[in-house]
């Protein structure tokens, strides 16, 4: 199991800022809101510097983010390691020519595209993500990154919600996480 190192005190304080909205969006889900940790800019710094330090010397050439929370802390961590940022994105979100996969979600179905020609063969990607349920989205953006000719190093995400077994369906894949869900 890859998981942040609990000892350290930003973990424990990143933890702290995720909000739990109880029956959203549907009954029964207990959502774990990161729009609490990001307006705390500490913790959002602290949160970015932590997948900088694990990622920083790991020859990552690309980072994929995911629609739409891997958007905020995708780019942060390519800029700082020196890697391009590829978006990973809902459907007819993207102009020009894209690939596709659908995904089944722990509520429902979905589908990510990507730019063909974003990934070069070889590229050593790393797909991050604000948090991995069931696994079936970071599945779909790993299966459309090797597609293409891309390794997947790592997936990398803020929370986990390990109830879900989410991590069984990664195929071996590494998956590294700040916290476990509340």
């Amino acid at each position: 199991m890859f998981n942040c190192n609990g000892d350290d005190p930003r973990v424990h304080d990143i933890k702290n800022k995720i909000r739990v909205v109880p029956n959203f969006p549907k009954p029964g889900i207990m959502f774990q809101d990161i729009t609490t940790l990001l307006l705390d800019a500490k913790a959002f710094k602290d949160t970015v510097d932590l997948f900088v330090e694990r990622y920083k010397s790991k020859n990552i050439s690309v980072v994929a983010g995911i629609e739409a929370r891997g958007f905020i802390f995708g780019p942060a961590i390519a800029l700082a390691i020196g890697a391009k940022f590829v978006p990973l994105r809902k459907p007819r979100k993207l102009p020009g020519e894209v690939i596709s996969k659908e995904y089944v979600l722990e509520y429902g179905r979905d589908c990510l595209e990507m730019h063909i020609d974003a990934i070069e063969p070889g590229d050593r990607a790393l797909v991050v993500d604000d948090l991995v349920a069931t696994g079936g989205t970071l599945c779909a953006a790993m299966s459309l990154l090797e597609r293409v000719g891309a390794e997947v190093v790592e997936c990398a995400c803020v929370i986990e919600l390990p109830d879900l077994k989410g991590r069984e369906r990664l195929k071996g894949k590494p998956l590294y996480i700040l916290v476990e869900a509340h």
